[in-house]
């Protein structure tokens, strides 16, 4: 059965979509079957894999919301044993839609349900924010992994993201492990980074991984070529920062 793990963090600009395409694709290429979910209306990890929304027939949307089967809407990417199940925009608009529908909590564990079996990682890209749908990633996760960037407000919002995590155990009975935190665009040059890296640590001691995710333009290029850095420029130090994340990742059982 699929790990099932939520990248997830509700500020906006902290690298969650890039790790999530980036590990996603070194844990496919360390021979893990994985299924990246693109969760976030932008669907910023869809267009950024190489698939053109404007032509997809079904998506998350339609599989969460229309109950579509989700055989119809996963799509493979040009590297072996990686499939997207896409994002279109009518996302924007699911979190109203499913107000009145029962167990709307649960849609997309109920998805995971018929498909889990098939992979050995789901990753799903949540969208920025702590609204519905982040609500179903956070129960149908199995583990939670929380890119943080290295700014001042690094920290900001994370007490109400784990509120939000108590609330989930304690009132809808999921159970989601914090894998813990990594860091995302760091300059060891800087020293903010330095010092928001080094305050990071000492608040989640044993929770945050070794691989931290420089800034790298490679990093931020390969999507406007409809790439994953193991593609793109599987040299760089961006793509070693990745390899290292999945390592660690696959280590933790």
């Amino acid at each position: 059965m699929a790990r099932i793990i939520s990248i997830i963090n509700q500020k906006g600009g902290t690298g969650k979509t890039t790790t999530a395409m980036n590990l996603g694709v070194y844990l496919a290429a360390f021979g893990k079957k994985t299924l990246l979910v693109d969760l976030d209306s932008q669907g910023n990890a869809t267009s950024g894999l190489g698939v053109d929304t404007r032509i997809v027939a079904e998506d998350i949307y339609s599989v969460v919301i229309n109950e579509v089967s989700p055989f119809l809407a996963i799509h493979n990417t040009n590297l072996r044993g990686f499939d997207i199940l896409p994002a279109s925009r009518d996302l924007a608009g699911a979190e109203v839609e499913l107000i009145n529908v029962s167990e709307r909590e649960f849609r997309l564990k109920k998805v995971f349900e018929k498909i889990k079996s098939e992979y050995d990682f789901i990753l799903i890209d949540s969208p920025p924010s702590l609204g519905l749908l982040t609500i179903n990633s956070l129960c149908a996760a199995d583990e939670l992994l929380i890119p943080m960037q290295c700014e001042y407000y690094a920290l900001e919002g994370l007490s109400q993201l784990f509120s939000t995590i108590d609330l989930v155990r304690e009132n809808l009975g999921a159970n989601p492990k914090i894998l813990g935190a990594v860091l995302t665009m760091f300059d060891r040059k800087s020293r903010l980074s330095r010092a928001v890296s080094k305050e990071i640590k000492n608040n989640f001691p044993g929770y945050v991984f070794e691989a931290m995710i420089p800034r790298n333009i490679s990093l931020a290029e390969a999507p406007s070529f409809g790439k994953s850095i193991f593609r793109y420029d599987p040299y760089s130090h961006g793509a070693k920062a990745y390899r290292q994340l999945a390592e660690e990742v696959i280590k933790m059982v």
